[in-house]
């Protein structure tokens, strides 16, 4: 999720126990070997490797390191490149469906050609050496399903440990239904683990996501930004049987006034305030509050006055309500 996931968002998205692991924005790879500084941008964790510390978020959770590109020799390069810098494992994203990154030939547009997407897949694997797993991630297909199948083979032939899934062609974009039954089909089809993405927005989702698929793993994106409680939420339920109340509007605007605190150190304000409002944007399809709040806030340029207007009187008055812990082992 160019833009959304970086370092901040993930350690705050895993101060509560409920995921195993996160993954990074993708480093994009053209036809040279990257310098350690683009790495380190992506994923700042890796400097923990240097002070002899697993490359985790603070809480604890491991960091995947994710490229995106279609040129074997370029990525078995980077790979290298971030074996040697610290990455614990590598996954390869075939699933971008930005046009951008499509026209210059990464992310979803190698689901037309699985051949290609296997090649890529065992560059990196050879270039790992079987020092740290490679990983893939898909869409069902570029225009239609025809060579989902195709596609999810080749990149376990390729060498991959695991696959994600996420459950719509490229040109179905995030438009719903996803189509967690297609998910199924290639959990069948292949013998390495496969994970379901794809609208899962509430623990209902993640339960109808893990049926139809037949999964017993599901990788959350836009939904944990809906929900910063959506992971503990799945996990408490898994622990216990029993369901944490529902997030509250004071706990989601604590998240992002924190998220806005760790960015405005080291990013413009006027940034910051964008990214604010991304992430706002996030969650306000699935709550009434943060619709509410968004709809009055969307012009505002002012950080201090975007961050007043989170807590703003009138909205709501639960200033003092905490956050929803699960209780919990760590996923």
């Amino acid at each position: 999720m160019e833009g959304v996931i970086d370092a901040h968002t993930r350690a705050l998205l895993t101060a509560w126990p409920g995921f195993d692991w996160t993954v990074t924005e993708f480093v994009r790879v053209v036809d040279a070997r990257l310098p350690p500084r683009v790495f380190l941008k992506h994923c700042p964790e890796l400097a923990r490797h240097a002070q002899g510390q697993p490359v985790t978020t603070p809480s604890g959770v491991a960091v995947h390191l994710q490229l995106l590109g279609s040129d074997p020799e370029a990525l078995a390069a980077n790979a290298r490149q971030a074996i040697r810098l610290g990455a614990t494992s590598l996954d390869l994203n075939f699933g971008c469906p930005a046009k951008l990154v499509n026209r210059h030939d990464g992310g979803a547009s190698l689901l037309r050609d699985p051949q290609r997407l296997q090649r890529a897949v065992d560059a990196v694997h050879r270039a790992a050496e079987g020092r740290v797993p490679v990983t893939a991630k898909i869409r069902l297909g570029f225009a239609d399903r025809r060579r989902a199948l195709d596609c999810a083979s080749a990149a376990e032939q390729g060498g991959a440990a695991q696959l994600v899934v996420h459950a719509r062609t490229r040109d179905e974009g995030y438009r719903p239904p996803a189509h967690w039954e297609w998910i199924g089909r290639i959990r069948r089809h292949l013998a390495i683990p496969v994970v379901a993405n794809g609208d899962i927005w509430s623990l209902e989702d993640y339960w109808q996501a893990r049926t139809l698929s037949g999964c017993h793993d599901v990788m959350l994106g836009r939904g944990a930004l809906a929900d910063p409680w959506l992971a503990p939420r799945i996990r408490h339920w898994q622990a216990t049987g029993e369901r944490m109340a529902a997030t509250q509007w004071a706990s989601r605007a604590a998240i992002l006034r924190d998220y806005a605190a760790l960015q405005r150190s080291t990013l413009p304000e006027r940034v910051v305030v964008s990214l604010l409002k991304q992430w706002l944007n996030q969650m306000r399809g699935r709550d009434v509050e943060a619709a509410k709040r968004f709809a009055t806030l969307k012009r505002v340029t002012d950080l201090d006055t975007l961050l007043a207007g989170l807590i703003a009187p009138g909205f709501v008055h639960a200033d003092t309500q905490k956050a929803p812990l699960a209780v919990s082992e760590g996923a």
